[in-house]
């Protein structure tokens, strides 16, 4: 029988689960009692939402393998006793994984997207639960952000600290795309303006060669530029006072570049 759940939880790491969230809490509770159970999950969700994080709290002495890696999977599954199989569904051929799985009597703990559906797969997995996206689980993102912040200062010999007055949390793949923009944020907060052109500098250089590149590329100037005036001084008005532009330019200039803002 195949117990299916539907479940929230927190990005975590092997050590450190996040449980802001409720939600955070029964995941933490589930995957304790997963450490204990001599039985085989599938933890399906989105990238970025700790599915393998997760798997390797369950089985922390586990190879981690990458279903897309066919011969090497085959190896270790005639070597291990258990594992964790990360992207399920990227397996070239899964029935030949969930026959070796059965015949050695290997425990497994998987990895797959939330979409993933293969009839060979659920006689293997006793549990099956999906971690929803960050965005259904928005009090685990200031704890998140706090982590990836003392990361960050780790990694850069700096404080722990990052402006977050503008900073709105990217979350289009979870906990990737967050901990990306923390990085950034925080490398480029007291950035110099001779490093800013520095690095578009170097964006340009292997981008530039046609003879309308001046137009082409005037958004990364103008877009941040509107979008900062537009956020600090809360009208069109007071921006085109402040640029020196009569509206009527402001306008047309929010209007080219709409797609940025």
């Amino acid at each position: 029988m195949v117990i299916v759940v539907q479940m929230a939880a927190a990005v975590v790491d092997v050590t450190n689960f996040i449980t802001a969230s409720s939600a955070s809490k029964e995941a933490f509770k589930t995957a304790t009692l997963l450490k204990t159970l001599s039985v085989n999950a599938l933890i399906t969700g989105e990238v970025g939402v700790g599915k393998k994080s997760i798997a390797s709290y369950i089985l922390p002495d586990a190879p981690v393998l990458d279903a897309s890696n066919f011969d090497e999977l085959l190896t270790t599954l005639e070597s291990s006793k258990e594992i964790i199989i990360s992207n399920l569904e990227k397996s070239p051929n899964i029935q030949t994984v969930v026959d070796l799985i059965k015949s050695n009597n290997i425990r497994v703990i998987a990895t797959a997207k939330s979409s993933f559906v293969d009839s060979s797969v659920d006689e293997l997995f006793s549990i099956k639960f999906d971690i929803p996206p960050l965005s259904q689980r928005l009090e685990d993102i200031d704890l998140l952000i706090e982590k990836f912040v003392k990361e960050a200062s780790i990694l850069f010999s700096s404080q722990e600290r990052v402006d977050m007055k503008s900073f709105k949390p990217d979350l289009t793949q979870n906990s990737n795309s967050l901990r990306r923009q923390v990085m950034i944020n925080y490398l480029l907060q007291d950035i110099k303006d001779v490093e800013l052109m520095g690095i578009l500098e170097n964006y340009l250089s292997s981008r530039l060669g046609s003879n309308s590149d001046y137009r082409n590329f005037l958004y990364l100037y103008e877009a941040p530029l509107i979008k900062a005036g537009l956020n600090r001084f809360k009208s069109q008005l007071q921006l085109s006072d402040k640029l020196g532009l009569n509206r009527n330019t402001l306008r047309k200039k929010i209007a080219d570049n709409k797609q940025y803002l």
